[in-house]
């Protein structure tokens, strides 16, 4: 495609943009006077692809204000250049522009009964996860869909973390808690074998359903007893989690699970802080060369309101990267999509808690061997 050129949209590509539209669409077209709108709003980006004097292309982009999402709005190619390529390098053209503004997440939505479409969105790495009823002026569904556009590249200031995907449902986090181990020690191992280990060692024994999830408390100690330094932050004193159960012996027994955490850490060099992590802390961890696995609300990820281990990989003026040892292969997710995810900083906060009335906060810092 070295013969087309691409850039932002100016007012003088306002003929040329209605004209292509026009030849493209026979509905849902966007309006002269939009066209105009998305030019002049410094937000939003208008990108063309010009062959010689001639428009061939367009991809309009949205910038979400309130988040880091972007979305592609609207795509066009000219009827006489289409199987060129051109759809493709206008959406990697986009992509770059959202990355530039500081996007994390590009979504799209294309008619279900467009297959050309959907198969170049599929070869460009988007994920369908959702669908509109109704979408179109022809009462047509839409399908939804996302990429992660925004990556983070490692800069050697802080240790590489290595990723490890959990392989139960409940061990998020023991998979957490062996990349930041094996961060500072690159004879660790991970396996399988391991991660069940530290599940033993480090569970609360209830927790919602089916098996019981770990705590700050257990490990802080697995940490301790592999030979690393660690200290625990946690915003409550007392069992976790204990109005997740409702039977009195099972509160019991998670009373006394706490008790003994306690007892095993007194018998340690860990610090037990009663406060919440915050981003100050994360980066003076990450300066001390130390790792801090953090428990989250999978809220903000997936919309689903689980406690959550992670481990924290990296951070910026802008994002924390995380690590997060769940992929959901049945919705098509793959370790890339689940490795230095960017969170913004300003959500970070919310993310960073469990729980609605009293949130609970809880973190692990793993520092290097004794």
């Amino acid at each position: 495609m070295s013969d087309f050129s691409y850039r932002l949209a100016v007012i003088s590509d306002l003929d040329a943009l209605v004209a292509l539209e026009k030849r493209c669409f026979s509905e849902d077209r966007i309006s002269r006077r939009s066209f105009r709108r998305f030019i002049e709003v410094p937000r939003d980006r208008l990108v063309v692809a010009y062959q010689g004097e001639q428009l061939q292309g367009y991809c309009l982009v949205l910038m979400h204000a309130a988040t880091r999402l972007a979305r592609i709005y609207s795509i066009a190619v000219a009827p006489e250049t289409r199987g060129q390529g051109l759809g493709e390098h206008l959406v990697r053209e986009a992509e770059k522009h959202a990355v530039a503004a500081g996007r994390i997440i590009m979504r799209l939505e294309v008619r279900e009964d467009n297959a050309g479409a959907i198969a170049l969105y599929r070869r460009l790495g988007y994920r369908q996860f959702g669908t509109y009823r109704d979408y179109y002026e022809d009462h047509g569904n839409a399908l939804r869909f996302e990429r992660r556009i925004l990556f983070y590249e490692p800069r050697g200031q802080f240790p590489a973390v290595p990723y490890y995907p959990q392989t139960t449902d409940f061990s998020c986090g023991p998979a957490a808690l062996l990349m930041a181990m094996a961060a500072l020690d690159d004879s660790m191992s991970l396996t399988t074998l391991d991660e069940l280990r530290i599940w033993r060692e480090a569970t609360t024994i209830f927790m919602l359903a089916g098996h019981g999830g770990c705590g700050p408390h257990g490990l802080a100690l697995a940490a301790w007893n592999r030979g690393f330094h660690a200290s625990a932050y946690v915003s409550q004193e007392g069992a976790l989690f204990k109005d997740t159960v409702r039977n009195d012996n099972k509160k019991r027994v998670l009373e006394l699970v706490h008790e003994g955490f306690l007892h095993d850490m007194g018998q340690t060099e860990i610090e037990l802080h009663h406060a919440p992590l915050t981003l100050a802390l994360v980066e003076d961890a990450f300066k001390q060369g130390r790792v801090p696995v953090i428990l989250i609300s999978t809220w903000q990820l997936n919309r689903s309101r689980v406690p959550h281990w992670v481990t924290v990989c990296g951070i910026d003026s802008q994002f924390v990267y995380l690590h997060d040892p769940e992929i959901d292969i049945a919705e098509g997710e793959t370790v890339a999509d689940k490795q230095h995810l960017p969170v913004d900083r300003r959500v970070f906060d919310q993310m960073a808690r469990y729980g609605k009335n009293q949130p609970l906060q809880a973190a692990v810092i793993v520092g290097p061997k004794r």
